[in-house]
């Protein structure tokens, strides 16, 4: 698909945030291994948690899946798969692959660009609690093959510098563990907020978990127990929404947000007020305002690599030059978002330079471009924001592949803007 934008439009208008997709993973794979029936309210339907949700009842789990999802769980006993295929779904191959230590035989796969993403020390601290996995080619990435015979539990350590996906995966699969699970973490943990919602799911049903910091996590076994769970809304979605008026101008609103969320990309309401934009939060809902013409700004991403897209959008429309920094693991996405970001948005008429954690942007009144995806979901995205800002005719192609984590994305951006400013081909 082939998204056309007509920019320097200017966004007003009201729109309602989709489920967090972080949230909704974490509460199938808790809801999964319960005991009893969970019901999960407000969930995102999306490819992503939808990967998710098969590979469940894959390892046993009954799941009516409607609005709300009911959901019959294994009793910390997931059976033998066979293969399950993960799409696309980094979050989904990784949570997958600490159920499937737990009993059976499984192996994990996905596309193309899955198969290029890390997994090798998850791996390794699996074999040291007694679990056999393996990456099926020997090159630390997907296929991986992994045969549970139960997590005996134990000590076991893992670096937080390349995914908090490998530190999330074995927290979620200690409770059902023979015996209490330590985890200690060997270097700087990225992502920080993710472990932190991935603790909150874990102990909403039920699970016992000691911390320290983010250094020393202990989870006592026993398992997690059937709830009623409700998602709440996705910031890292309504990024997307609410920078268009800080680069095109105008008021956006965007509801079903919680204030005081754990989530990371609650970061982007302090970059827009870094770039100038009026930021107001009220019960529910955020709202922006902006004329259009960001300041630039600086941008610490370590806890939240995904926001680097749609801060790479308000960095080239701003007055004077943007560092973005501290995102070295945002190259293990859906694509290397650091390189793709440089050279996408760098079709716009920005300088944008990439830099080993990040990028270096010198802002500009932005021109229409012929710019692609990459695949990646939050590139699609961003490259709409920068799109809206720029003057004239911008195509995107690849733009299906927004399905990943926010279908419906640009139907929502249509109403948004002025009638006939977006075509989709």
């Amino acid at each position: 698909m082939i998204a056309v934008i007509y920019g320097r439009c200017g966004a007003e208008g009201s729109a309602r945030a989709p489920p967090s997709k972080s949230y909704t993973h974490r509460a199938f794979v808790a809801a999964g291994l319960a005991e009893g029936r969970s019901v999960v309210k407000s969930w995102l339907r999306a490819a992503d948690t939808l990967a998710t949700l098969r590979g469940m009842r894959s390892f046993g789990a009954r799941v009516l899946e409607e609005e709300p999802a009911v959901v019959e769980g294994v009793g910390g006993r997931p059976a033998s798969p066979g293969v399950i295929d993960c799409g696309n779904s980094g979050t989904t191959l990784r949570l997958l692959t600490g159920v499937a230590a737990l009993d059976g035989e499984a192996v994990l796969t996905g596309d193309e660009s899955l198969q290029r993403r890390p997994v090798e020390p998850l791996l390794e601290a699996l074999r040291t609690l007694g679990v056999e996995a393996e990456a099926v080619r020997r090159n630390g990435c997907p296929p991986v093959r992994v045969k549970g015979g139960g997590i005996r539990g134990g000590r076991v350590e893992l670096p937080g510098n390349i995914s908090s996906q490998f530190v999330s995966s074995l927290l979620m699969a200690a409770p059902c563990a023979e015996d209490a699970v330590e985890v200690s973490i060997t270097t700087e943990l990225k992502s920080k907020p993710y472990v932190d919602l991935t603790l909150q799911v874990m102990e909403s049903f039920g699970a016992v978990v000691e911390r320290r910091g983010y250094r020393w996590f202990r989870v006592e076994p026993g398992g997690y127990r059937g709830r009623t769970y409700r998602v709440e809304g996705d910031y890292s979605s309504a990024a997307f929404l609410l920078a268009l008026p800080a680069v095109a101008g105008g008021e956006v609103e965007v509801r079903n947000l919680t204030m005081g969320s754990l989530q990371a990309d609650r970061a982007i309401l302090d970059i827009l007020r870094a770039a100038g934009a009026e930021v107001r939060e009220r019960r529910g809902a955020v709202v922006v305002r902006g004329d259009g013409r960001p300041a630039g700004f600086e941008a610490e991403l370590s806890d939240s690599p995904d926001l680097l897209p749609v801060a790479t959008a308000i960095a080239c429309c701003a007055e004077g030059t943007s560092r973005l920094y501290g995102a070295e693991h945002a190259r293990y996405k859906e694509s290397d978002r650091i390189s793709t970001c440089a050279a996408e948005f760098s079709k716009f008429g920005a300088r944008v330079e990439e830099r080993r954690d990040g990028l270096s942007v010198v802002g500009t009144r932005l021109r229409g471009a012929e710019v692609s995806s990459h695949g990646d979901h939050r590139l699609a995205m961003a490259l709409s924001v920068a799109a809206v800002a720029a003057e004239g005719k911008s195509t995107i192609s690849g733009a299906e592949c927004v399905d990943v984590s926010f279908p419906g994305f640009f139907s929502i951006l249509r109403a948004l803007l002025p009638p006939g400013r977006l075509v989709l081909k």
